[in-house]
């Protein structure tokens, strides 16, 4: 309906039809200048809402409308009345709270715990593991070796060479009266089929699966997932990282699309944090509180690391994780090494890789030179001149594919977890990350990662520039889809 159209109605029709179409256009801007934080967005719904009268402010409530985040304040709102309910809380993530950490980083440690609510956790261990060849077997010796409890949440648990002895493991575990718990996500669960929860469960495993149904999760089906990667034994041990479990993981088997990756070992302390992580998880899904000493033990002290997760996704916790990197890159005086498999930042995070670049700071980011998903790859490409102009490094990796991700800042603080550096993850994703205030760690992860960078092409600013104008092209619409990669 037009204008014009109005003016053709007889009599009072024209007036009342005038009357609707002025109350939808102003309701429909109402809503946008309430909830639109981006200036931009707000003023082209604006002027899609008045140039286009009634098509515009439908268009507005099919496409403007962020559902997802709706949907996610409703599912937050569940989990909070499932983990009130439950008794350990407080008291279990006191125990071993940090006192200090280096002075350069106070304000980092003020940002975590203001943003996360959980403190930073003294006397802990963190141990590297690479690839499925090492994470795999720590990680199933763990589970042989449960007396009381095992939590496993997986973005992808594969039914093939790396998931069949886990379901063999967690099996043996439940037989001999271990609790096992496993939540997969709804999606990563059909990366295989038939989906490995029939197999978990007719192993004796209570198995669940994260908004499994499209009822479940509205029209954020797809975007409203579970990414944590987490395995807890007997509330003393943990692993988490970026590793799912699938045979591409395990190198010495040569898979094809082989896939590097890394996951970590953690004791002491921050244990019951990713405990208590799963636990909501889980209450959420099933409804079913775990708590007790075979959940949650007495945790003394077991190394020098200072530690604390983050928990980050489209509800409560949204954009905890972005701002803490804002913090990071904010923090750096010498240093930052990123390892990321999707390079997406938002306008934000560019300006404070710009900044601190600016400001000095050796910024290198580590990617894929092949990325398993093409159109990531166009749209990140298109915005790389963005955080080279400035003076950031871009390194490129060879095959196999790069699913790491890891943050190294002055050979200090470290953050690793299951997060990636695009809108997905940042905004759209459940995810699990723990930060680290250890010299020795972050010495050797930053080794690690110049051991990657020695062995990578750095991307210039002339390589970008020099692209044949159909490749520009065709990244340039890519990059309009980021908000959804």
């Amino acid at each position: 309906m037009s204008w014009s159209v109005l003016r053709d109605l007889p009599g009072w029709w024209a007036y009342a039809a005038a009357a609707v179409v002025l109350a939808f256009n102003l309701a429909a801007t109402g809503h946008v200048l309430v909830n639109k934080r981006d200036v931009r967005a707000a003023i082209s719904w604006t002027g899609v809402i008045w140039l286009v009268p009634v098509i515009g402010s439908v268009l507005y409530a099919m496409l403007g409308l962020n559902r997802i985040r709706r949907r996610a304040a409703e599912l937050q709102r569940a989990r909070r009345r499932m983990s009130l309910a439950t008794p350990h809380g407080t008291a279990i993530a006191r125990v071993g709270t940090a006192t200090s950490v280096p002075t350069a980083f106070e304000p980092m440690a003020r940002l975590g715990e203001t943003m996360s609510g959980r403190p930073l956790l003294t006397g802990n261990r963190i141990t590297p593991l690479h690839n499925g060849d090492e994470a795999y077997p720590a990680m199933l010796a763990a589970i042989d070796a449960a007396r009381s409890s095992v939590a496993l949440s997986s973005y992808i648990f594969g039914d093939d060479a790396a998931g069949r002895p886990f379901i063999e493991a967690l099996g043996r575990a439940a037989a001999r009266g271990v609790e096992v718990r496993v939540l997969i996500d709804g999606v990563g669960a059909r990366y295989t089929w038939p989906p490995v929860v029939q197999a978990l469960r007719k192993a004796g495993v209570r198995a669940a699966l994260f908004l499994p149904r499209v009822r479940d999760a509205g029209l954020g089906f797809f975007n409203l997932r579970t990414h944590r990667k987490v395995l807890t034994v007997d509330g003393r041990v943990a692993f988490c990282g970026g590793i799912n479990i699938q045979a591409r993981n395990i190198h010495r088997d040569n898979p094809p699309r082989m896939v590097r990756d890394m996951h970590f070992q953690l004791e002491g302390p921050i244990v019951g944090q990713l405990q208590e992580v799963f636990a909501e998880d889980w209450a959420f899904m099933t409804r079913e509180l775990l708590d007790g000493p075979q959940w949650y033990p007495t945790l003394p002290p077991t190394g020098e690391t200072t530690a604390r997760a983050f928990t980050d996704g489209p509800d409560g916790d949204l954009e905890i994780l972005r701002t803490v990197l804002l913090g990071a890159l904010a923090s750096a005086r010498e240093s930052v090494r990123i390892v990321t498999p999707y390079f997406l930042p938002d306008q934000g995070l560019i300006s404070a890789l710009t900044v601190a670049a600016l400001r000095g700071v050796r910024v290198d980011i580590v990617l894929p030179a092949k990325v398993n998903i093409p159109l990531v790859q166009w749209a990140a490409t298109a915005q790389l001149w963005q955080v080279l102009r400035p003076g950031c490094r871009v390194h490129l990796t060879p095959l196999p594919f790069d699913h790491t991700k890891l943050m190294v800042v002055d050979r200090t603080w470290v953050l690793f977890g299951s997060s990636n550096w695009d809108p997905r993850s940042l905004r759209l994703n459940f995810e699990l990350d723990v930060e680290c205030f250890d010299r020795k760690l972050a010495e050797r992860l930053d080794e690690e990662v110049r051991m990657k960078i020695a062995g990578a092409t750095e991307l210039t600013l002339q390589h970008v520039d020099s692209r044949p104008g159909w490749k520009k092209l065709g990244h340039g619409l890519a990059r309009l889809l980021s908000p959804y990669l």
